[in-house]
Order: C-alpha cells, then structure tokens, then sequence
C-alpha cells in the first residue's frame, strides 16, 4: 500500500510524499526499504536518525525528528497495529469441513465456516459464520461459536458453553471444564456439580493454555474486548469485565467480580470472593486479599534478596505481633507518664 492509502483507511496526517509504497510493519532498528516502522517509545528517539524504514508513524511531539516520510497519529502503536493488520492480514482456510473431522449430525456449522482434520462437534453445537475450528478441537454438544472466531489448535469449549463472535482462542484453550468445588466431610471430598457455563462475549482474545472453568449453579462469564495472555486460570463463577487486559500466569479465584477496564499483571493472584473496581490496576505479581473500590495502581510483595538477608527479614516478620504488643505497651506507659505529668 502507499502512505496515502493508509491514511485514507486509518486517518492520521501524512507528511512527505503519499505515493511512498511499504508492505510490511517492522521496527526501528530492523526495518528496511519498503518497510513501515514506528516511535512509541522516548526510549527509542536516538533510532529515528539511522532507521532505514522507507516511512515511520509518530507521535505530533515527534513529528519534527526525522525528515522522512511519515503518518502522525495521536498513539502510534495503535496505528501500527491497525496497518499492520491490513499489510499483513490473517490467512483464512477455504470454508467447508475435513474428512478427517467428526461432526454430529445435529450439529449445525455454517457454509463458509472451517472445522479442521481431528476435530469432534457434539450433537446440537452451532458454528456460526466464516468461524475456523483449528484441528484437534472439541466443541460439546450445545455448545456454540459465534462468527468469526478463531480456534486454534486443539481448544476444547465443553458442553453448553458460549465463544461470542470475532473471539481469537489459541492452543491449548480450554472453556468450560469443572471448576474445583468439593465439599469435606469426614476427612474426604466430595465433588461439587458444576452445573454452570462458561460463556465468552464478542472480541474475547485467550492465550495459549489459558483455562475458563465454568460456573457452579450460575455462569462464569468474560464480557466483550477482555483479553487475555497465556496460562491465566479463570476460576468458577468469576465476571471478568470488558475491556479488561490479564497478562500471563495470573490466576482468579472462585466467585470473583472484576471490573471493566481493568489491567491486571502478570503471575497476580486474585482471592475469590472479592470485586475490583473498574479500571483497577494490579502490578505483576501482587496478591489481592481484599476487594478494591477505588480505581488505582495497587501493588504489593515482596522483591527477591540474597538467602541470608531474606531469612533475617523473615525472623523479624515472625515476631511482628511481640514487636506490635511491645509498641502497645510502650505507648501506654508513655500515655500513663505524660497524666502523671
């Protein structure tokens, strides 16, 4: 595409010539002729005077850094990502259905939709329009996938379970399976049923091996433009809110009510029972025992140290409570001192 195509398509302002031809997204420092590239960084400003790119998109404040041909965008990275999508556009399979895919007869899948070699559609499962189920998968029975999703390999959505439509599920997904309730009694467990589903709205991005269990007796549902990195465990009953972002490893507790907006970091381990606020901000690794209510960047653990240090930290951290009823006791005589005064 030349400059002025995109900037038909995406808006942005061009400045130097339209006809300038890139078919590809690169960085700074990698990107060569032919090639678009990007500063969304103040990291990488020194890069804008060696890149070879034959355009760059900026920001206003950048605009003025660098004389060669350039789309100005309020947020560079966003524009990026849009043209990148339109110079590199996801290939879609030819529609139909491999001979090597098991699909019940009473399953419904669209005309223009693709179920991949090795995939098993259960009885009454619907594949909505122009959908690709990527080989392996399982969709159960009753359950459905809305237009434009994507499956990829070996995702299993169980029984009764809802993927909205334009959803990206990458390997390993799985939707819907028990969520983990068992109830004690005399020293063994017994199971739970987990008669909920698991239901995903519109625009819903899971990464790889990512888990949504589904709901006890109500759903665990995961509203529109919540995305999602790889590993997170989603427990039983959750409502993720939309537009929410997870990175990877995090894990949610059962019963959890998570707020639209929100941006919660990598290996950050939510207790059920509890709600976060929207546009709640949890860094990486912080453990959230208590709800939030008040919007916020909310951070809290403990950094490594060398071995030594840390054992003699953590003896003080054991006698936190003698330390605290020590306190007390000193602010009492000093209080019985100051009335005697």
């Amino acid at each position: 595409m030349t400059l002025g195509q995109l900037v038909a398509l995406l808006g942005g302002t061009l400045e130097g010539s339209g006809d300038t031809l890139v078919s590809r997204v690169a960085t700074l420092d990698a990107a060569g002729p032919g090639e678009l590239s990007f500063l969304h960084n103040v990291r990488y400003r020194h890069q804008l005077s060696s890149t070879r790119a034959a355009a760059v998109i900026v920001a206003p404040s950048d605009a003025a850094l660098t004389t060669r041909p350039r789309i100005v965008a309020a947020n560079p990275y966003a524009y990026m990502a849009r043209a990148a999508a339109l110079l590199s556009p996801a290939v879609r399979p030819a529609p139909g259905v491999h001979p090597g895919a098991s699909v019940h007869p009473g399953a419904s899948v669209a005309a223009d939709a693709w179920v991949d070699a090795g995939c098993v559609v259960g009885a009454g499962a619907e594949i909505g329009a122009r959908a690709v189920i990527g080989p392996g998968c399982t969709v159960g029975e009753q359950a459905v996938i809305g237009e434009d999703s994507v499956l990829h390999t070996r995702v299993s959505v169980y029984h009764d379970c809802r993927v909205g439509a334009r959803c990206v599920l990458h390997a390993g997904v799985v939707v819907g399976a028990d969520g983990f309730g068992f109830a004690e009694e005399e020293g063994r467990w017994v199971k739970v049923p987990q008669l909920g589903r698991a239901v995903l709205g519109d625009d819903v991005e899971l990464g790889a091996n990512t888990c949504i269990d589904r709901g006890t007796l109500g759903d665990t549902v995961v509203e529109e433009g919540v995305k999602m990195d790889n590993l997170i465990q989603v427990g039983h009953n959750v409502l993720v809110g939309a537009h929410t972002a997870i990175a990877a490893c995090a894990g949610i507790a059962g019963s959890t009510r998570i707020g639209r907006h929100c941006k919660i970091g990598g290996a950050a381990m939510i207790h059920g029972h509890i709600t976060l606020c929207d546009h709640a901000v949890v860094a990486a690794g912080t453990m959230v025992r208590r709800s939030i209510e008040v919007p916020g960047v909310y951070d809290g653990f403990f950094p490594a140290l060398p071995h030594r240090e840390w054992m003699k930290n953590l003896a003080h951290f054991n006698r936190l409570g003698e330390i605290a009823d020590s306190v007390r006791r000193l602010e009492r005589n000093h209080g019985a001192e100051g009335a005697d005064k």
